[in-house]
């Protein structure tokens, strides 16, 4: 038989009861066909009342069930081309190990579709059908099979659980209310259902949100790890660069010490071999003049030593010769100062190549940040492509909302950052007053607040045109060497670090360590009071090149 035709058999040839190919089938007198066995065990069940499964037609006697020959044997040839078809079909339908059984079924045990909690049965979906069809069933409470019906019985008065003691906690039967549990709250199964399911709706809520809260940390751990490997690499890079540079520094310093000591050698033994030259010539000359002066004494011409005596008495080369000397170099004070050079150049490159280091790491997580106009003080004025910002002697009117800062002539970034690292740039030229910054979501935005960590602000700022201040508890003042132009700020969440750096200069201006940030944080900006025009520059915002795809924010 072909494909085709199995597949209409098995459509036209099932019995609706048992949902099978039919076995015996017969023919009742509205022109249904069942198969014998299933419709005799309806009829029987339902207690007398003989009634159509499938168009509920109604006899008032038991109809003789006559058998239907052709649809018999349309179903014998059926049965032998697809019969370990059936025969699979047919295991599928029968209870299976640890299911629950029909417990009217003899002999094979169908699978039970529902269980009466009423009755404290379970049925098949043959069995089944008197409680879909009988009046007086139908008000019975089904449900999903269940197994041991017999724990749904009051063990002591064997009648159905169905009270709830809120007091004891337990459920009970109608009669538990008079004997053990009398004077105690009850309340029906139904409505201490709906509350315990409640209360387990509730906790499974709180657990999905613990869990959601380890999934996030995981997800903060991973990243961090990752930045962890990358951090270690690139400072291999930069350590290794850096020790470079001062190797190189150390080397050529001590190549100029080597060259200095040894040129003041020379110097010293250029000058010591003049001097000895020239003593040796005084020798000389002195000897000869040893010899005069023996020569002399030994002479009895008593005319002749006085007429030569001035002349030998008065030759400078008889001074003493202690006004002769040479002071040998101090080679040790050369090595000493040229040590305490080489320390002063090395501390000083040493802090410039960490700067400039932790200023490369740092811009290796650009952001595009964006103002809020949402958020913006009614005083301040946002640029057409929202990138900068600046005071305004009008104030604007606008609608307030809960993110609109009342008081401070301040603005947020829309981008907000939960995760990650991130930094960015603002251009603070020509100004004379402005704060910059980090504030957390919930932070206040109305009225006369402290811009510190407690409240929660993360910023430094500018006042009078020369004071750089850290708006922490208490403020620190800020000795710079030069006013930056270019201001960095970056942000490592989960370290917990807030850093500001002189761009131009690559100095780190200073840095909160040690943040326990738990929500999330906006990028803020603050272009001052105008102060008659002298403060009138705006804050820009400056485009970074974005590659790094690690940060996480959201709109």
């Amino acid at each position: 038989m072909s494909a085709t035709g199995c597949v209409l058999f098995e459509e036209q040839f099932l019995c609706c009861i048992c949902l099978d190919v039919f076995n015996d089938p017969v023919t009742i007198p509205c022109g249904h066909n069942f198969c014998k066995m299933c419709i005799t065990q309806n009829w029987t069940v339902n207690n007398a009342q003989y009634r159509c499964p499938m168009c509920k037609k109604e006899f008032k006697t038991r109809p003789e069930l006559s058998v239907n020959t052709f649809i018999s044997e349309m179903a014998a040839e059926f049965k032998q081309s697809a019969g370990k078809k059936n025969q699979r079909e047919l295991v599928i339908k029968a209870a299976r190990p640890g299911e629950v059984s029909c417990d009217i079924c003899t002999g094979t045990k169908l699978k039970a579709m529902k269980s009466c909690l009423t009755c404290l049965a379970s049925y098949c979906g043959i069995h089944i059908d008197s409680h879909m069809a009988t009046d007086s069933l139908k008000r019975h409470l089904l449900t999903d099979p269940v197994g041991n019906m017999e724990a749904r019985m009051c063990p002591k008065h064997k009648k159905t659980l169905e009270l709830f003691c809120t007091t004891d906690q337990i459920c009970v039967c109608a009669h538990c209310t008079c004997s053990e549990h009398v004077g105690h709250k009850m309340s029906s199964l139904k409505d201490e259902f709906e509350a315990k399911k409640a209360k387990l709706e509730q906790v499974d809520a709180d657990i999905q949100q613990m869990m959601q809260e380890r999934k996030q940390k995981i997800g903060q751990m991973k990243l961090l790890k990752t930045h962890s490997k990358n951090d270690a690499e690139r400072e291999i890079a930069d350590g290794v660069r850096i020790f470079t540079l001062l190797m190189q520094t150390t080397e050529k310093s001590l190549n100029d010490l080597i060259e200095t000591i040894e040129e003041r050698q020379k110097t010293m033994e250029r000058e010591t071999d003049g001097f000895i030259q020239k003593l040796e010539q005084e020798i000389s000359v002195l000897m000869k003049r040893t010899a005069e002066t023996r020569k002399l004494t030994s002479s009895q011409d008593h005319l002749l030593l006085l007429q030569t005596y001035r002349s030998m008495t008065s030759d400078p080369s008889t001074k003493n010769s202690t006004e002769i000397s040479v002071c040998p170099p101090d080679y040790q004070g050369t090595v000493v100062k040229a040590v305490a050079e080489l320390e002063e150049i090395l501390s000083r490159e040493k802090q410039q190549l960490l700067h400039e280091a932790s200023l490369k790491r740092a811009q290796q997580y650009p952001v595009d940040v964006v103002l809020d106009p949402h958020s913006a003080n009614l005083w301040l004025v946002l640029s057409d492509d929202n990138k900068q910002v600046r005071y305004d002697e009008v104030r604007r009117e606008l609608p307030d909302n809960p993110h609109r800062f009342s008081h401070y002539a301040n603005v947020v970034a829309q981008q907000s950052f939960s995760s990650g690292r991130f930094y960015y740039e603002v251009l603070v030229t020509r100004k004379t007053n402005w704060t910059l910054g980090l504030v957390k979501e919930s932070a206040n935005r109305k009225g006369i607040i402290p811009l510190s960590p407690g409240h929660g602000y993360w910023s430094m700022g500018l006042r009078n045109g020369n004071q750089y201040l850290i708006l922490s508890s208490p403020v620190v003042s800020l000795s710079l060497d030069s006013q930056p132009q270019r201001v960095g700020v970056f942000v490592s969440y989960e370290e917990g670090l807030v850093s500001f750096y002189d761009v131009d200069s690559a100095v780190c201006l200073y840095s909160f360590t040690g943040c326990s940030f738990t929500e999330t944080l906006r990028p803020f900006f603050s272009p001052g009071l105008s102060y008659g025009g002298a403060n009138s520059a705006p804050l820009i915002i400056l485009p970074l090149r974005i590659t790094d795809s690690s940060v996480s924010f959201s709109l």
